[in-house]
């Protein structure tokens, strides 16, 4: 995840003389977000969903799947979960609100000092249920949104849905609950991200989370419905724009991406663009930041109880919670990804080998590498900056080649 808000807000204050601190490391750690005991945890408590959405990664359907965690199971994987120093814990689905539990789960998960956050897709979000919303305290809110009503309609495969999940975000925002839209962009509702930007306004809405499609699930069979590469920094120079005009006023607005960690570099040439002078102090705090941390900092839990390095990686099981606990799964790295992935350099492949700006993406996100050629350490296709813009040399990577076949495939138990 890339909090460019985070790091907008920095520049603005160097920018403008803020405040400037005298530790920069120290300044620069908690910029990246600090380094926590354990991973945060997006949680698949239930596949079931009202909505068929054209790019979920968890396809997902309007019907009971078998093997699901039991309450009682869940309650001792949070248990595990926090004594293994899991600060965070995204609920999610599938439509997480179609768990009869969900409240009795998410209760027990504040209590026991977790940030707590529930992503939905809000069409299900009434009075009666904000109130209990609200009850819970979570921390954060997520509400899908891919367009202005006849485009999110289409997308989520239901019409009126757009009315009903921003009735959600109302009912949410008025009870005085932190809630926020999250928007893919694809070549057909890119064009509406200024739509979406406006809407924030409009509807005093604090927080947006731009999630690149990612190809796995429904997005990986929808693949050239993917932004081309122009698409995507086109995409990014509206972000930057709203989030360093917020940065330089007086609003506070938060701006997030997810799935494509070549965010990071985009944003120093930007800065190397508009306030050179500066470029050298935003490296070190993105290098501190590090880019890509599945199988780090990020962990993936489906419904049924599968462990994944996150939520992308669906047909890739590392155990399941149900045998063994998720501490024991999640530092056991005889798994080949996990040793990996967990490797202060990855065994990248390819351009991300030998790109200049590796750590601060990190390689960005593997499993696009893998799903397009069978390699997960091969180069993510979806960098959407150029070997001339990274400095790059084409013939210092022109003899690699990618290395299917490496990856033991751990198929979840999916009902196709």
């Amino acid at each position: 995840m890339f909090r460019l808000s985070r790091y907008m807000n920095a520049l603005a204050n160097k920018v403008q003389n803020v405040e400037p601190r005298k530790n920069a490391k120290r300044e620069a750690a908690a910029l990246a977000g600090g380094t926590p005991t354990g991973p945060v945890v997006i949680w698949n408590l239930i596949r079931r969903c009202n909505l068929t959405c054209k790019h979920c990664y968890s396809v997902s359907a309007d019907i009971d799947f078998p093997g699901e965690l039991s309450t009682t199971e869940v309650s001792s994987v949070i248990t595990d979960l926090r004594q293994f120093g899991v600060p965070v814990l995204i609920l999610s689905g599938g439509e997480p609100l179609m768990r009869k539990d969900i409240f009795e789960i998410s209760h027990l998960a504040k209590s026991m000092g977790f940030y707590v956050g529930l992503s939905t897709n809000g069409t299900l979000i009434t009075d009666e249920t904000a109130d209990r919303i609200a009850e819970v305290g979570y921390d954060y809110v997520g509400v899908s949104i891919d367009g202005i009503e006849e485009t999110h309609d289409d997308f989520r495969q239901k019409k009126g849905s757009f009315k009903e999940a921003m009735n959600g975000i109302r009912l949410c925002r008025d009870l005085g609950i932190k809630v926020g839209m999250r928007f893919t962009p694809t070549q057909y509702n890119s064009h509406e991200l200024p739509l979406i930007l406006e809407l924030m306004e409009t509807e005093s809405v604090d927080k947006l989370y731009v999630s690149h499609l990612n190809y796995s699930g429904r997005g990986n069979r929808n693949r050239e419905r993917d932004v081309v590469h122009q698409t995507s920094r086109w995409v990014m120079d509206e972000l930057f724009k709203a989030a360093w005009s917020d940065a330089m006023g007086e609003r506070r607005r938060e701006y997030v991406t997810g799935n494509n960690d070549a965010d990071g570099v985009y944003l120093l040439h930007w800065v190397a663009e508009h306030y050179p002078e500066h470029l050298a102090y935003m490296q070190g705090v993105l290098r501190a930041w590090g880019g890509n941390s599945s199988g780090v900092n990020i962990a993936n839990i489906d419904n049924l109880g599968n462990v994944h390095p996150d939520t992308f990686w669906w047909n890739y099981n590392l155990g399941n919670v149900k045998e063994r606990a998720f501490s024991d799964i999640w530092t056991d790295t005889s798994d080949s990804l996990m040793a990996g992935l967990k490797m202060q350099t990855r065994p990248l492949r390819g351009r991300c080998r030998v790109c200049p700006e590796l750590a601060v993406c990190g390689g960005n996100t593997r499993v696009r590498a893998w799903q397009m050629t069978g390699d997960p350490w091969w180069a993510d296709p979806a960098c959407y900056l150029s070997d001339e813009e990274l400095g790059i040399d084409a013939s210092s990577y022109a003899e690699d080649v990618p290395v299917p076949g490496e990856l033991e495939t751990r198929v979840v138990r999916w009902a196709s």
